[in-house]
C-alpha cells in the first residue's frame, strides 16, 4: 500500500514538473538533409546525399535518412572524428544564467544576478573558448564555450593531473552543475563544465528554450549530437596541452548519452558517469514526457516509434555497445556509472534497464546506482543529494584508482582486485 501511494504521489510530481513550463514548441516535421549532407560531401560518402525528389516525397526521404544512419554507424569513428581546433582560448567574463524558462522565480533570479554583476559584487569566471569542428548557420552556436574550474595545485608534484568534462541535462542554464565542479576541484579534480549545442551563450537569438538540441527536426537533432561529441572530444585536447593526464566526463540525461558516445569513440575517457541513461534516442524522444512536444509533431507527420528510432540510430547508444567495450575504444580500462530511477517519466524505467542488461552482456565495468525518484525531481531535495553522492563517491574513487594504476605501474583489474581486498578487509 505505502509503495503504490509512494509511486501515486512520486508520478504526480514528477509530472507537476514536467508541464510547469508553457514555453515549449511543437515544431513540424523537417527530414534535414541539409545539416547532414556537408558532411557526407566533404568524407566522401556523397553517394548517400538524396536527390532533390526526395523533398516531395516523404518515404523516399525517411528511407534515404534511414540509410543515412546506417552508413554513419559504420564509419561511425569519421562521422565522431575532427579536426583539432586552433584557436583555444580562455575568457574572463561575469557568469549569466541564461533561463530557458520564463517562469517569474527564474526572471527574478536572472535579472539578480545581472544586477550583481553591475555592482560588482558578482566574481568574474573563466571559460575555454573555441570554434567547434561541426558547424552550423548560427555563429554563436559554434563557438564553444566551457567554464573552468581548476583545481588547486597538489602539494605532490609527482601528482597527475585529473579532469573531468561535466555535460548537465537539456535545456539547463549556466549555472546547472557549477556545484559538481567545485565538488570535484575538492577533490583534485579540474573540472570542465561544457555548455551543450544550442544551449545558455551558444543558443540562437530567436530560441527561448535549447529546442535545435532535439526537435522534430531529424538531421539537424544528429548534427547536435555530433557537435556535443566532438566538442567534449576537443576538450580533451586541451586539458592535454595543460599537462593532464586522466580525463573523465559526466553526463545527464542528454549529457548521459553525448557522453557515452564520446567515450565510446575516445579511449582517453576512462572515468564515465551516466546520470540518467537510456537506449534508443529515439525510443526516449517518443515515450518520455519531457519530449511530448517533440513527439507530437513526429505523429502528426505518421512517424512512429519504431521508425523513428531508424531515424535517429547513429546517435544511439545502443548502436554502439560492443564498440565501448573494446580494447580499441580502451572499453578494459574504462570505469562506468549508471544512475537510473524507479519513477522516471522522461527516460522510462524500461529503456534504463536494457542498458543494465547490456553492460552486464558486454562486460563493461560499471557500478549500477537507482534513485527513488523520478527524472525532473533528481533536482529537488533530498534526490539531488542522493545523487550527487554516488556521482561525487564514483569519480573520487576512480581517479584515486588511476593514480594509483600510474603509481604502482598496476593493471585496472589488478587496482580493482586492491580495492575489494580493502572493503574487505575494513568490513
Amino acid at each position: 500500500m505505502i509503495k503504490k501511494w509512494y509511486a501515486r504521489w512520486m508520478y504526480d510530481w514528477e509530472t507537476r514538473l514536467t508541464t510547469r513550463d508553457e514555453n515549449r514548441v511543437v515544431r513540424p516535421l523537417e527530414w534535414g538533409f541539409e545539416w547532414i549532407n556537408p558532411f557526407l560531401e566533404s568524407h566522401g560518402f556523397g553517394s548517400a546525399i538524396p536527390g532533390p525528389e526526395v523533398e516531395h516525397d516523404d518515404a523516399a526521404a525517411e528511407a534515404a535518412m534511414v540509410r543515412i544512419n546506417q552508413l554513419l554507424i559504420r564509419h561511425s569513428d569519421t562521422f565522431f572524428g575532427y579536426e583539432r581546433p586552433t584557436d583555444f582560448r580562455i575568457e574572463e567574463r561575469f557568469p549569466e544564467l541564461f533561463p530557458t524558462n520564463v517562469r517569474p522565480e527564474t526572471l527574478a533570479q536572472d535579472a539578480a544576478l545581472k544586477q550583481q554583476a553591475v555592482d560588482g559584487k558578482l566574481p568574474l569566471a573563466q571559460f575555454l573558448r573555441f570554434t567547434s569542428p561541426e558547424r552550423t548557420p548560427y555563429p554563436e552556436n559554434d563557438l564553444v564555450n566551457a567554464r573552468w574550474f581548476p583545481a588547486p595545485e597538489h602539494k605532490d608534484p609527482s601528482r597527475p593531473k585529473q579532469a573531468i568534462v561535466v555535460m548537465p541535462q537539456w535545456n539547463a542554464d549556466g549555472f546547472s552543475h557549477n556545484s559538481l565542479c567545485t565538488i570535484f576541484n575538492r577533490m583534485g579534480i579540474s573540472a570542465l563544465r561544457l555548455s551543450k549545442p544550442y544551449h545558455d551563450i551558444r543558443r540562437p537569438v530567436e530560441l527561448e528554450r535549447s529546442d535545435y538540441a532535439v526537435s522534430a527536426n531529424i538531421g539537424r537533432t544528429i548534427s547536435a549530437c555530433r557537435q556535443a561529441v566532438v566538442d567534449i572530444r576537443c576538450c580533451l585536447d586541451w586539458l592535454e596541452d595543460q599537462g593532464y593526464e586522466h580525463f573523465g566526463v559526466l553526463g545527464t540525461s542528454l549529457g548521459s548519452c553525448y557522453a557515452f558516445l564520446a567515450s565510446t569513440h575516445d579511449p582517453r575517457l576512462r572515468v564515465n558517469a551516466f546520470n540518467h541513461a537510456s537506449t534508443a534516442f529515439g525510443d526516449v524522444a517518443w515515450a518520455g514526457q519531457s519530449t511530448r512536444h517533440v513527439q507530437q509533431a513526429l505523429a502528426e507527420a505518421g512517424l512512429t516509434q519504431d521508425r523513428l528510432r531508424e531515424l535517429w540510430s547513429a546517435i544511439s547508444p545502443c548502436s554502439y555497445y560492443p564498440k565501448i567495450a573494446s580494447t580499441e575504444a580502451g572499453g578494459p580500462g574504462k570505469r562506468v556509472l549508471m544512475i537510473y530511477a524507479n519513477y522516471d517519466l522522461t527516460f522510462p524505467k524500461e529503456y534504463s534497464l536494457q542498458v543494465l542488461e547490456a553492460f552486464r552482456r558486454i562486460g563493461l565495468n560499471f557500478e549500477p546506482r537507482v534513485l527513488p525518484c523520478g527524472h525532473y525531481t533528481t533536482g529537488e531535495t533530498p534526490y539531488k543529494f542522493i545523487d550527487g553522492w554516488y556521482m561525487g563517491s564514483f569519480v573520487y574513487r576512480a581517479f584515486k584508482a588511476l593514480r594509483r594504476e600510474k603509481a604502482a605501474g598496476l593493471t585496472v583489474p589488478a587496482v580493482l582486485q586492491d580495492e575489494m581486498e580493502e572493503e574487505t578487509v575494513s568490513s
